[in-house]
């Protein structure tokens, strides 16, 4: 116990920076070729340098990376196929832009089925991205002395089971005994322009249940979760501090090439970036608006279109969250700075 409290202790002193995003899907060669021609990378230009700053670099993959392979699911209309299927390679386009952990619980996940997930698996292995989503995988691994984990749910087949709260708490909480800073994805909540609002309720879409996005939330961070990083509804939504731990409840599309609209909010493609101490608390943050501007994908938005909208929807959605913002657009914990370390004897 002594040594516990030391260590707590140390790690209050500690700082990591965090840097998040929503929907990734970089160009699909199916049902034909929509790739394009440099492999996604210029997609990411503006945004790499950013993501390249953190300690962590968190986003979530629609799709799979695949070489050809047969669909899991029939496209009703071939013309608007929302099957995902990026080359393997795209793995390193990604790698290179900076990121080092990404979720694959989403509903593109299986698009090729469960041999389409295990190549997506193998593609980022490869490329030395880590990632969560399959039911039986979790990231885990070392920031200089802070011990970290990322494990991603989903409402879908095959994911770690988000509509399972007893399991997903248990699994969580297994997690955060063996580490100092958890972070819990999730794909869940309504879809498109009007799922802009939280309804603090069980959400669904085309009659499928999507969860109950906060109550999922402040469970996992009751079991032990640190950071909890939403997506799947397409738009960005409203955050919060709970319990001193940063929720964002869907950080919308940031990089998606083609077949997922991009119209008015759809098209915000915030960066979130915090700042926690080694145990996990937040310390600060902001939110670098981007704008997908087809075909050059994410840009910056001088507008601060995404950054106003968060802000606005965490007013709204939770009376401020537990956030205050400056006129700049950082934010940080109403009640100040967290307590300063106590290096520990």
């Amino acid at each position: 116990m002594e040594l516990a409290k030391r260590r707590a202790q140390a790690l209050a002193c500690e700082r990591l920076s965090v840097a998040a995003v929503g929907d990734i899907m970089l160009g699909t060669d199916f049902p034909e070729s929509r790739l394009p021609a440099d492999d996604g990378a210029g997609q990411l230009s503006d945004a790499a340098p950013i993501l390249r700053q953190a300690d962590i670099a968190f986003g979530n993959l629609e799709g799979v990376l695949l070489d050809g392979g047969e669909p899991a699911k029939k496209c009703r209309n071939p013309s608007a196929c929302y099957l995902f299927r990026s080359p393997p390679r795209f793995a390193d386009t990604l790698a290179a832009a900076g990121f080092t952990v990404l979720s694959l619980a989403n509903n593109h996940a299986r698009d090729f089925g469960e041999e389409g997930r295990d190549s997506t698996m193998a593609a980022l292995d490869d490329a030395g991205v880590l990632h969560s989503g399959r039911a039986d995988t979790l990231a885990s691994w070392q920031v200089g002395d802070v011990r970290v984990a990322m494990i991603a749910f989903a409402p879908f087949k095959g994911a770690w089971p988000m509509l399972d709260p007893v399991g997903a708490e248990a699994a969580v909480a297994g997690l955060a005994a063996g580490h100092d800073i958890v972070i819990v994805s999730f794909h869940g909540g309504g879809e498109g322009a009007d799922a802009e609002r939280i309804p603090f309720a069980e959400e669904f879409y085309r009659e499928e249940n999507r969860g109950n996005v906060v109550k999922f939330a402040r469970a996992m961070v009751d079991a032990g979760a640190d950071l909890v990083f939403g997506h799947g509804p397409h738009v960005p939504r409203a955050m919060e501090l709970y319990r001193e731990r940063l929720v964002a409840y869907s950080l919308g599309n940031f990089a998606t090439w083609w077949g997922i609209s991009v119209s008015g909010p759809k098209g915000y493609a915030p960066i979130l970036r915090a700042t926690v101490d080694g145990n996990g608390r937040f310390v600060s943050g902001d939110i670098v608006s981007m704008q997908q501007i087809r075909p050059d994908g994410p840009r910056r938005d001088a507008a601060d279109r995404a950054g106003r909208m968060m802000r606005e929807l965490t007013v709204l959605d939770f009376g401020g969250g537990g956030l205050g913002f400056d006129n700049a657009g950082a934010f940080a914990p109403v009640t100040g700075p967290i307590a300063d370390c106590v290096a520990a004897p």
